[in-house]
């Protein structure tokens, strides 16, 4: 079957097994130095183990593989005891997979175990997905006053496309650019993005999580960077694990552009604030 299922890059892997304590299911394992997937049927394709590679070698594509199998899965897992359940069940229901919850639930109640203890009465055990994590905050709405209501602000975009995947490096409005680098969440997340990172400035987004041409992005920004006179280079990404890609690919970038940038980093939490 035709399914997503993570991709590791052996020319970058360095076989440091960052990934591996990230995949609660146990598909993955450091052999010959490498990080090699052991089992197709073990991995559920949502890039638990992305976020922490620090060579951006994982990631997910879409190919066919052996359809992923949560019993197989759980007669793994709990060899290797309450902390790895608790963080795979969590896993789980970070990723709302109802049906393979159902299937780790009825495979404990089968083998008359118990469901691990919540998180919240254990030390933490990271689950390597925080990004997909689901949290509500209209908790946490802000009092408005009328004159909030009434704003009418302007957009300050200046250029069309915006996606990097869609940017051809030779676009008139790179040469001479102050240029915004972003995850494409952080607009939604920082509400005064337009006025307080965007006015006259050239933008790009991309995610370097779910968007699977990197190295593509690599040679497009450093084409970028090399091609044109950049005055100035502003990133922003998340605070998740994940969207510390957007970190590695623009150093790179910068890097092979041989070009000497200041580089101004913010990182975005996913409630709006810059950290």
């Amino acid at each position: 079957m035709k399914r997503q299922i993570i991709n590791i890059d052996e020319q970058k892997c360095n076989g440091c097994g960052l990934c591996v304590p990230d995949c609660p299911e146990g598909a993955l394992q450091v052999i010959d130095g490498k990080a090699r997937l052991v089992g197709e049927l073990l991995c559920d394709g949502l890039g638990a183990c992305i976020g922490n590679c620090p060579e951006n070698a994982i990631s997910v594509e879409e190919r066919e593989a052996e359809p992923y199998e949560e019993e197989k899965v759980m007669e793994n897992i709990v060899k290797a005891g309450d902390r790895v359940l608790a963080a795979h069940i969590k896993h789980l229901k970070d990723h709302n997979q109802q049906e393979y919850i159902a299937t780790a639930m009825d495979f404990l109640k089968r083998n008359n175990m118990s469901v691990p203890a919540e998180e919240s009465t254990k030390p933490p055990v990271h689950s390597g997905c925080p990004g997909t994590m689901m949290k509500d905050f209209r908790t946490a709405e802000k009092a408005q006053t009328v004159q909030d209501q009434f704003i009418n602000a302007d957009s300050e975009l200046k250029q069309w496309p915006i996606q990097l995947q869609l940017l051809s490096p030779l676009a008139p409005y790179f040469d001479n650019a102050d240029l915004v680098i972003a995850a494409d969440c952080v607009p939604f997340a920082y509400a005064d993005f337009h006025k307080r990172f965007l006015k006259d400035k050239i933008l790009i987004i991309f995610c370097p999580k779910l968007d699977i041409v990197m190295e593509l992005y690599l040679q497009k920004l450093t084409s970028i960077l090399r091609d044109n006179n950049i005055k100035s280079l502003t990133m922003l990404h998340m605070e998740v694990p994940c969207c510390y890609g957007v970190v590695k690919l623009i150093k790179e970038a910068i890097k092979q552009s041989g070009k000497s940038l200041i580089l101004k980093d913010y990182t975005i939490s996913i409630q709006g604030k810059i950290i």
